[in-house]
């Protein structure tokens, strides 16, 4: 079965009891981290976000507290203490033709402070499933759960992660359908845009970079983020980014396709002049040609024009085309630093 009525009128009730069933079940108990808090995995997170905080270094040091779920994630070879509960549910969910998955948000309480050699336990637990949603995506049930994090016997924060398991619309379907039918691009994906990032994603719109700015302390920042990383401020205005910019690092991305996408291309993270870094498109030069330290300038693309006369495209946060901002390598400046 596949969308609307892959979760028909006839089975929601049914659906939605047997779905209920599993609030409060446990998805994992007396789960270990497999490491301890530790100096490396520290520095390693502070270099990937370029995070300076002089509280995450030295003898004193703690954790950075977004690094919470890091410590309890199991990797390739998982976790002990799985309970079996969320195979349970995703498979009734299946089942009923909810065969797609996108993460919607999460929410992170911090207690205390993590420090290096703190071993860490958590256990996890369904902690609700929604009624029966429509969404652009199509129909199925938001998911929570909620993880709490200890070292010894003391809650030090608790991690909730929310998904939504839905049927995809047939809308959707259809349209695919049609773009295959006429060898058309793929839509590209459109990105998620909520309370905390919607002023950056408006000022793209505008072909404006804009960089938060703590009113306390001064620092800027990026990604956005509700308060600032330095000082805990939670007040912020903005600065436009100049659009000057070097190659801080990059990868060459080949795999996995995707059809709104032609690997293999450039992936930059870049170091723009006002000091943040920000993850994007590399342009101008062939992606073998792409080197650490290239200099770089901001320009903004749109992509989809070709949806503007669909009606599915007219309005929303899913419409139109779609504006991003890219780096182009400044020309004649190719060659780079290795």
């Amino acid at each position: 079965m596949t969308g609307e009525s892959a979760v028909s009128a006839a089975v929601v009730d049914e659906l939605g009891a047997r779905l209920k069933e599993f609030e409060g079940r446990p998805a994992a108990v007396a789960g270990a981290g497999k490491d301890a808090v530790n100096e490396p995995m520290i520095r390693h997170w502070c270099e990937a976000m370029g995070d300076t905080n002089p509280a995450y270094t030295g003898p004193d040091a703690v954790a950075p507290p977004t690094m919470l779920q890091a410590w309890t994630m199991g990797g390739l070879s998982g976790h002990s203490g799985r309970t079996g509960a969320y195979d349970e549910l995703f498979d009734l969910l299946d089942e009923a033709g909810c065969t797609s998955v996108v993460a919607t948000d999460c929410e992170q309480e911090y207690l205390r402070p993590l420090r290096p050699g703190d071993e860490v336990t958590f256990d996890a637990v369904i902690e609700s499933v929604s009624d029966r949603k429509t969404t652009k995506l199509g129909t199925g049930y938001f998911v929570t759960t909620r993880m709490d994090v200890r070292v010894g016997q003391d809650l030090v924060g608790t991690h909730r992660f929310r998904i939504l398991k839905y049927a995809p619309a047939r809308q959707r379907q259809k349209q695919k359908r049609k773009q295959d039918e006429k060898g058309a691009r793929a839509r590209r994906p459109r990105p998620v845009v909520n309370r905390d990032n919607a002023g950056f994603w408006e000022g793209v719109q505008r072909h404006q970079l804009l960089i938060q700015r703590c009113t306390s302390c001064g620092t800027l920042r990026h990604p956005w983020l509700p308060g600032c990383n330095t000082c805990g401020g939670p007040d912020w205005d903005t600065v436009e980014a100049s659009g000057d910019g070097t190659v801080y690092s990059y990868v060459v991305m080949h795999h996995p396709p995707f059809p709104a996408f032609d690997p293999p291309y450039a992936v930059g993270l870049i170091e723009l002049a006002e000091g943040v870094r920000i993850v994007s498109n590399v342009v101008g030069v062939p992606y073998d040609k792409v080197r650490v330290g290239l200099p770089v300038r901001l320009e903004f693309r749109r992509y989809d024009d070709e949806d503007r006369g669909d009606d599915e495209d007219k309005g929303g946060d899913e419409g139109g085309p779609l504006v991003l901002p890219v780096f182009r390598v400044l020309e004649g400046r190719e060659g780079g630093a290795g």
